[in-house]
């Protein structure tokens, strides 16, 4: 790994822990005007101090994001399908990698649909990408995508979609928890970071869901809807943080996330 992507990579997964938190409010590409992202900029705005990357499209970066933040950007540079058309595998590259290395991101990141119709052009699009990021320098985040077929999340599935994708060239993957976790992690040779996926019944749920993750090898977390979705954001990615960054126990972190949103109410 050269010493620009290796560089580049750092900016996300923080060399002092290991660890990365990041905020994923890319959901708009196929999902439209999302509860509480319809105006993504003040969603986004307040939790950018708490966030070690922001997973995003380059539209809501122009647009909604300030450029002097001082926050590395994972663009999503795939697309061209919607939750309501006939298959969200169906997938293809919808930016330059120029406008990538304009917008001067610290990483690509597109998803990936093994076992669908579609697995071929996924899996070229991300070698496409592996390329043009060797070239230049950007690491690319290959996201192991399920599309509506959420069932698939087991570790065998898994344990596939990252290998295929580290071998094809990923310099990081994200994917689903499911039982037996460590055994993907095992398998996969480039860091592994964990999707909040839907919205979970409880916030404790999703502190359990970034502990059990941490704890089987996931360097670290990609979530969005578990944290925006909640009435009480910045308490809520502040927890996450403390169990990814400080192994906080799930226990102590719902704790801080009280104590949090106590301090919101009062401010």
């Amino acid at each position: 790994m050269h010493w620009g992507l290796a560089n580049r990579l750092s900016r996300i997964i923080k060399p002092t822990t290991g660890r990365t938190v990041m905020l994923a409010v890319d959901h708009g590409y196929f999902l439209g005007p999302t509860r509480k992202l319809e105006v993504p900029g003040e969603t986004i705005r307040p939790l950018i101090p708490y966030a070690d990357a922001l997973m995003l499209t380059r539209g809501v970066l122009r647009t909604s994001v300030d450029a002097t933040a001082d926050l590395p950007i994972v663009l999503r540079v795939s697309g061209g399908t919607s939750i309501i058309g006939p298959s969200l595998a169906d997938e293809v590259i919808t930016t330059a990698f120029e406008d990538a290395i304009r917008l001067n991101v610290s990483a690509v990141a597109l998803s990936i649909f093994v076992g669908t119709e579609h697995e071929r052009q996924t899996l070229l699009s991300l070698s496409e990408l592996v390329n043009e990021g060797q070239r230049y320098g950007i690491p690319v985040l290959a996201v192991t995508a399920v599309g509506k077929e959420l069932g698939k999340r087991d570790a065998r599935f898994l344990s596939l979609c990252c290998r295929i994708a580290a071998e094809l060239g990923a310099s990081f993957v994200k994917t689903y928890y499911c039982e037996d976790f460590e055994k993907v992690v095992e398998g996969c040779p480039v860091p592994v970071v964990i999707a909040g996926g839907p919205k979970l019944d409880t916030f404790k749920d999703t502190l359990q869901l970034a502990h059990d993750a941490i704890s089987r090898g996931a360097v670290g977390v990609d979530m969005g809807r578990n944290i925006w979705q909640s009435d009480h954001p910045i308490a809520a990615i502040r927890a996450v943080r403390a169990v990814v960054h400080e192994n906080s126990p799930v226990d102590e972190a719902y704790d801080l996330f009280e104590q949090a949103k106590s301090a919101e109410g009062q401010t």
